[in-house]
């Protein structure tokens, strides 16, 4: 028996249960993963209320880290395996759980189970949003919204990494100065700023080529009105809500603009993209071009508050949950 997190109704952080389950030996082509470290993700609670709706009763969670425990015919990988995962399926707020093998990428040596649980799944979203939704290049200004996010602090540190300039967005002073340090060249405060003027400002009033908004309803207007003509918003996320519907004739009168809404799913579908992405992603860290910082430790006994933390936007940085 294991303890692992279940839902067995959509809603606020109380529905998620710590409960005993029987874990079944891996059939072929899976291995039993024994969770070291957890990753916690905003698309957690999408999946806990109900947004983004799955099958109930389920497992929640989608980022972990640990070893190979048992192996089941045909999965290629051994027991003692140092491996992380963030696209394998549900269920990784758990002490251990079974996983398809071909969704599992090696730690390198260099990076510990924590760091690679906390970066994953943010990481593999960074490297696919700047070199593959819109490849960024050296030179080149774009905006992000939520800078001193989990995913915020890896992508300034990578853009700035590859000569690009970033202006973020944040709700406040020490996360303005959290953005500073990671990577981010000018920083809007947007709650006391007019964050459309002050991109125009900063640019010269050239606005930007890209947005990357994984904020929705609250900043999807104005991400619209930071682009350049026939710019690109990427709108990856819906942290303060679902955007309201677009009438296509909007994207004409503001400029030929593009607009794509990816998933990191759709990015690593095959397993050559999903061990290239986690490549690259390890080779940023590895060269010290991308810190990890693990800013919030849980038991994952105290997933709720965990999440009522995340969603009060008290969590800086990448947080972990602690089998």
């Amino acid at each position: 028996m294991i303890q692992a997190v279940r839902i067995h109704k959509t809603g606020g952080p109380e529905v998620m249960v710590l409960e005993e389950v029987e874990l079944d030996a891996p059939a072929a082509g899976m291995v039993t993963v024994a969770n070291r470290a957890i990753g916690l993700n905003y698309i957690d609670t999408y999946h806990r209320s109900g947004l983004y709706p799955l099958p109930l009763p389920t497992g929640i969670g989608l980022e972990g880290a640990g070893e190979v425990q048992a192996v089941g015919e045909g999965a290629g990988l051994k027991v003692g395996d140092r491996v992380a995962y963030c696209s394998a399926g549900f269920g990784a707020y758990a002490q251990a759980l079974n996983l398809p093998a071909s969704r599992l990428v090696k730690i390198p040596d260099g990076i510990d189970y924590e760091q690679a649980a906390a970066c994953l799944l943010k990481g593999q979203t960074t490297e696919y949003l700047l070199q593959r939704t819109y490849p960024l290049k050296a030179g080149e200004t774009c905006l992000f919204h939520a800078a001193a996010g989990g995913v915020g602090m890896l992508f300034g540190q990578w853009a700035n990494s590859i000569g690009a300039t970033v202006i973020g967005t944040v709700g406040s002073e020490e996360k303005a100065e959290q953005a500073r340090a990671h990577g981010f060249a000018h920083v809007i405060n947007y709650r006391t700023e007019d964050v459309v003027q002050r991109v125009l400002e900063i640019t010269n009033g050239q606005k930007v080529p890209v947005v990357y908004d994984g904020v929705g309803r609250d900043t999807f207007s104005m991400s619209l009105d930071c682009l350049q003509p026939r710019g690109l918003m990427v709108s990856f996320g819906n942290a303060s809500g679902t955007p309201e519907p677009l009438d296509l004739q909007t994207l004409a009168n503001k400029g030929s603009l593009f607009i794509t809404r990816p998933t990191m799913l759709t990015y690593t579908l095959t397993t050559e993209e999903l061990q290239q992405s986690s490549d690259d992603l390890f080779a940023k860290v590895l060269s010290g071009a991308v810190r990890i910082e693990i800013n919030q430790r849980y038991a994952l006994a105290d997933v709720q508050q965990a999440h009522r933390d995340l969603e009060s936007r008290k969590t800086t940085g990448s947080t972990v949950l602690i089998p």
